[in-house]
């Protein structure tokens, strides 16, 4: 039993969805070793049959109706899939990019030949996804992307230069935000899907060191008069991508904030273990007193993010979950995690900052959560809006 006792809301309880549950913890079991999660932090990248492992295991678009190709669940399978690998240290394998935001997109805004082109192959684990949309210059601030697409004929010529693109070295399918109307801000952003296999100018930058997050794969890509066909402009009409990120924003951060309660989790059991069996001055750590209280604040704490973690989950399965209140989940429960972790950390005294305890690894890994998915400052800007 997690030391966080919240039940489950009744939306999680379908015998199913435990099934599920169950097959995913013994493929991670299998698979994702303390010896196998070693070497992807070594690597900086997960191994590549990974993820044909997992596709055939029925983890990879989990939620896409079985008509194209997908496991016929939805955003529940998906919401354990990811507690339950942020819960067990399976470290960087960026399955989420592929079932809930790409898969999402292309499930939701693709046309009808595009979701048949490509959300088959991704649930084989031919195509892994990747999302292209920071710059070196541009981080939050979508209004400012650079990278051009122009259309010429039957293709968009793409320009520019993106970063920090997670399965950036391993994806094949880069969902790329680009400029196809010049001086319209953000209105005049599209979605261009680039299939890398088959597009000439192209390039992958070098692959970027991390503090936390060693095994997921990060790169720099480049286009350089890379050559696109029109036909992967998602939804086929040009300046739809705003709306079409926006649309999909609240499912990406309550799902932020889902990687960060498991992390949590794992970091209190990881904590309360080794304080009752560690001893100083002749007693158990956890014999003393300040250890109890600063415990007992972290329990509060986990208690009360896994508590609105569910309670936005109901509500996105119920179609109501606002922009604000995604975003009010991913500001708590990142800077929640921090903390939490962080005090953790101090209980374990030397040994917390050496790599091969897993609270220092979940303590560099957390620091990224208060800033992809859309910094906290921009959280707070979308809460205040509401008030």
């Amino acid at each position: 039993m997690s030391v966080i006792n919240v039940p489950r809301p009744a939306a999680l309880q379908d015998p199913d969805l435990q099934i599920f549950e169950d097959s995913a913890r013994r493929f991670f079991a299998d698979h994702a070793t303390p010896e196998a999660t070693a070497r992807w932090r070594a690597n900086g990248q997960v191994d590549r049959d990974l993820w044909k492992k997992a596709a055939d295991a029925g983890l990879l678009l989990v939620s896409v109706p079985e008509e194209y190709g997908g496991g016929g669940g939805d955003f529940r399978h998906d919401v354990i899939l990811q507690e339950l690998a942020s819960r067990m240290g399976v470290d960087g394998f960026g399955f989420t990019l592929q079932n809930v935001i790409v898969g999402g997109y292309i499930l939701t805004h693709g046309t009808e030949e595009q979701k048949r082109r490509w959300l088959p192959r991704m649930a084989t684990g031919d195509l892994i996804a990747a999302v292209a949309m920071t710059e070196p210059n541009t981080g939050s601030d979508l209004q400012a992307i650079r990278t051009s697409a122009r259309r010429e004929g039957d293709h968009y010529v793409v320009n520019g230069t993106k970063t920090f693109i997670s399965n950036g070295l391993q994806g094949n399918l880069i969902c790329v935000v680009a400029s196809t109307q010049p001086g319209a801000g953000s209105r005049g952003l599209s979605l261009l899907m680039v299939e890398t296999d088959s597009t000439p100018g192209f390039e992958r930058g070098r692959q970027l060191r991390k503090i936390g997050n060693h095994a997921q794969d990060t790169a720099e890509l480049f286009f350089s008069d890379a050559r696109v066909p029109a036909e992967n402009l998602l939804g086929g009409e040009e300046g739809k991508a705003f709306p079409q990120l926006m649309k999909e924003l609240a499912r990406e951060r309550l799902m932020v904030a889902v990687t960060g309660v498991g992390a949590i989790e794992q970091a209190l059991e990881e904590t309360v273990a080794y304080v009752k069996e560690r001893s100083v001055f002749g007693q158990k750590i956890f014999e003393f007193q300040n250890t109890q209280f600063k415990l007992a604040e972290c329990k509060t704490e986990a208690t009360i993010a896994k508590v609105f973690v569910y309670h936005c989950l109901e509500r996105a399965l119920a179609g109501e979950l606002d922009a604000a209140t995604a975003s009010m989940a991913k500001l708590w429960v990142s800077e929640a995690q921090g903390r939490i972790i962080d005090q953790c950390l101090q209980f374990f005294g030397g040994y917390g900052y050496m790599e091969e305890y897993p609270i220092a690894r979940l303590y560099t890994d957390a620091r990224v959560q208060r800033i992809y998915g859309g910094a906290n400052e921009i959280m707070k800007m979308l809460i205040a809006r509401t008030l």
